[in-house]
Formats: C-alpha cells, sequence, structure tokens
C-alpha cells in the first residue's frame, strides 16, 4: 500500500503545477466560507468582536418583513425570467440553424448582450429606456400610447429586469444552436417520409434530442439568477426600487452586511440562499431522471 510520502514523491511536480488552483481554493474559497459560517451564528458589525448567538440570525429572518419581501421578488424573477429567458434563446437557435448565410456574424451579435448584460454600463441605460422620458415611452408616444416610469412603478419595476435577463439570452442560444447541429439529420427525414409535420418532429424529436442541453442551461441559468445583483442596484439605485419590488435577496444581503454592518445576518442570509440554490437544483437533477433523454 503507496504512502503520503511515496505518492508525493511520484507526484510532486504534478501538485506544484497545481499548487496556485489549491491555493486559491483555500485562501479565496474554503477558508472564506468557513468564517462566514461561523459569523452567520454571531452579532458582527466589523468593527467588534463577534459575539455567538447561536440560531437567532436565522429565527430573525422570518420575522423580517423585508427579507420576506426579497424572498418574493427573487422568486418571480426567477421562475418568470428563466423560463422566457431559454424559450427566448431555444426559438433564436432555431432560426439560426435553418443554414442562413452570415451564421457567425449572427451567432456573434446574439451572444454580445450576454457579454455585457450584467455590467453596470448596461444597467443605466436600462434605466434610461424605461424611465419616464425613456426611449421605450417616446415609442409608444408615435403609436398614441401614453407611457409611464416602468421603473418606477411597483406593478412594473420587477418585469423590466426580466425584460433585462430574457435579452441577456446569447450564452444559453450559443449552447442551444451546437446541440441543434449534432441532432442527425435522418432522424427528421425518417419522420417525413412517416408523415410527421414541423411541430411534431419538434415535439417527438428535437426537444428529446436537445434535452440534456435544456437540462445544462436551465440549472446554470437557475443558479445565475438566484446570485443576479447588479441590475436591481443600479436600476433602483441600491435601494430595493419602489415598495421593495425590486428588492433582490442578493441586495438585501448587500444592504445588510455594507450598509448596516450586521455582517452576521448577512452570512446567515449568505447560507440560506446557499441551501435555497442547493435544494432547487437537487430537485432539478432528479426530475432529469423523467424528462431528459440520453442517446445511447
Amino acid at each position: 500500500m503507496q504512502t503520503i510520502k511515496s505518492i508525493w514523491q511520484k507526484n510532486w511536480l504534478g501538485y506544484l503545477f497545481l499548487s496556485p488552483w489549491l491555493i486559491g481554493l483555500l485562501c479565496l474559497t474554503a477558508i472564506p466560507m468557513a468564517a462566514s459560517l461561523y459569523l452567520s451564528f454571531t452579532n458582527y458589525d466589523m468593527f467588534t468582536a463577534p459575539q455567538w448567538v447561536g440560531f437567532e440570525n436565522y429565527g430573525d429572518m422570518f420575522d423580517d418583513r423585508k427579507w420576506l419581501a426579497s424572498v418574493k421578488v427573487t422568486a418571480i424573477f426567477v421562475f418568470l425570467g428563466v423560463p422566457l429567458q431559454l424559450s427566448f434563446a431555444l426559438a433564436i437557435a432555431l432560426l439560426l440553424n435553418k443554414g442562413i448565410s452570415g451564421l457567425k456574424v449572427y451567432r456573434a451579435a446574439y451572444y454580445v448582450p450576454s457579454l455585457f448584460g450584467g455590467s453596470v454600463a448596461i444597467a443605466i441605460l436600462w434605466r434610461q429606456l424605461f424611465g419616464g422620458d425613456g426611449l421605450v415611452n417616446h415609442a409608444l408616444s408615435l403609436v398614441g400610447i401614453e407611457g409611464m416610469n416602468w421603473i418606477a412603478t411597483p406593478d412594473t419595476a420587477l418585469y423590466t429586469l426580466v425584460v433585462l435577463t430574457v435579452w441577456q439570452f446569447g450564452a444559453p442560444m450559443v449552447i442551444f444552436l451546437a446541440g441543434l447541429q449534432q441532432i442527425p439529420v435522418d432522424l427528421y427525414e425518417a419522420a417525413r417520409i412517416d408523415g410527421a409535420n414541423k411541430m411534431k418532429q419538434f415535439i417527438s424529436i428535437t426537444i428529446p434530442m436537445l434535452s440534456p442541453i435544456i437540462f445544462f442551461n436551465l440549472i446554470m441559468q437557475i443558479i445565475a439568477s438566484f446570485q443576479a445583483f447588479t441590475q436591481a442596484y443600479i436600476v433602483s439605485g441600491g435601494t430595493g426600487g419602489p415598495l421593495n419590488s425590486t428588492l433582490f435577496y442578493t441586495l438585501y444581503l448587500y444592504q445588510k452586511g455594507f450598509t448596516h454592518f450586521q455582517m452576521g445576518y448577512a452570512s446567515a442570509m449568505a447560507w440560506i440562499l446557499l441551501f435555497a440554490i442547493a435544494i432547487i437544483t437537487a430537485l432539478v437533477f432528479a426530475s432529469a431522471k423523467k424528462w431528459v433523454y440520453y442517446q445511447e
């Protein structure tokens, strides 16, 4: 049986090349996570020593109306924005998969919003587009419709951010397009011979063959949407919008940690978010057995 010393002697060069990643994992991920877990059980304001309070921070959340509001806002954003974004991305991928000329140009153009969609500049632009004097209202006025300040209205503020996340469809679209190009053409030819129309081919061939790609995009976009921050922070000016209508979970976490200096409470919020993402991801993985098809 090999000892640790013999394993080290045989593989020390590999460990040496891995050392930057291992150091980063330890110093930038493992240790901060452990510290955050400890602080979640304390009362800590970053200026005095942490005071152990047990599960008090976790219990206080359920009596915190703003925390409950942030959970509701984030849930609406995720469960509305992700399906719309993936549906739009798949629709564009299907159009681009028709063999049109200049495919690379279109693919690059549609991917650009995903590169800049989460930036501060785009969030500021979005605030201007949907403001009272924005381009959206100007376009509506041309057809005789009186607009509103979409960002400042509680009933519409969140949905402007949903539109923003749908606009960032480039990354899943590129992945969908790659998956579509891997589906054997013979399957469609056989379906046409059997009399299947376009819709039947889409339901019986495209969706099953593309289901692993749909599954991957669904997981990635759910995780990303739960962690959305920049859009809500910039568009709402860091306040969470009118009547907390754009108070994302991460935005409220930021307010608690870096505005109110309740770092223990913010750490507890971060761990609740981690567990929520883990549970939802596990549920999606569990459901995959019923709808994801892997070709032998």
